[in-house]
């Protein structure tokens, strides 16, 4: 309750000060909208939102189930194999100098207009950190659990299951944290190079009417769907991981 109250006091101040600096500067109407205007754009134009955020909603969720899931077996494989962990991630680091905004109008011409080339550019962007972080925790579990592993005559399978995976649970919370903040940006990025319908397919077609109610509204939108998405996780994985206090 007093974290809701005091999320509720920033938003206030926050819009606060955008209506101040709207009033105080004088800032036209079709440059930064104001909140009045976008509550009215919001209100009006629900259904056109509702529309347009469900599609991208649909894919920020599939880019973030099958990144995770990508990224976990990779680090799964590579702890199961050592060459092939020093196969991967050098190829992992490179893969990191190119830019991934880069190759999405690629994604655009290879998966057309659709859904995929969304879902595809979501997958890209939150795989290396998912995967980076869920590699480090299976390799950092604690000393003294192998040795008692390895006193039990536990094999490869057992210590994975038993061990490793336990005790790498805080570090694909984090990945996973990770990946509800980044997948939200590919899906959106995905739209603005080529697409039909969305957020960010409305957000640009809105910007180029000069209709920044709309924009300023859309944006809201997406802010507030991706903030309830990586509450939603939060909350579930400290239920679902009790004894780690911090998280």
């Amino acid at each position: 309750m007093r974290s809701l109250l005091k999320a509720s006091v920033i938003t206030a101040v926050l819009i606060g000060l955008w209506q101040l600096i709207i009033t105080v500067f004088a800032v036209p109407h079709f440059i930064v909208a104001s909140p009045l205007s976008v509550a009215q754009t919001l209100i009006e134009k629900w259904s056109l939102f509702a529309q347009h955020g469900k599609v991208t909603l649909i894919e920020i969720l599939l880019g973030l189930v099958f990144g995770f899931a990508l990224g976990l077996t990779s680090a799964l494989l590579m702890m199961l194999s050592r060459r092939l962990s020093r196969v991967m991630m050098p190829v992992f680091v490179i893969s990191q100098a190119i830019p991934v905004f880069a190759i999405a109008p690629l994604l655009v011409l290879w998966l057309g207009y659709g859904m995929a080339s969304k879902v595809v550019m979501a997958v890209l962007i939150i795989y290396f950190p998912v995967t980076a972080t869920c590699y480090d925790g299976l390799r950092n579990a604690p000393v003294q659990w192998l040795d008692l592993g390895q006193s039990l005559s536990a094999n490869r399978w057992h210590t994975l299951y038993h061990i490793r995976l336990p005790a790498a649970l805080p570090s694909m919370a984090s990945g996973l944290r990770i990946a509800t903040t980044f997948a939200p940006i590919g899906a959106v990025v995905g739209e603005w190079v080529g697409a039909a319908e969305g957020l960010g397919y409305l957000m640009l077609q809105a910007n180029a009417r000069m209709q920044a109610p709309t924009v300023f509204a859309a944006l809201f939108v997406l802010v507030a769907m991706s903030l309830t998405i990586y509450f939603t996780v939060d909350y579930l994985l400290k239920r679902l991981i009790p004894w780690q206090k911090h998280l």
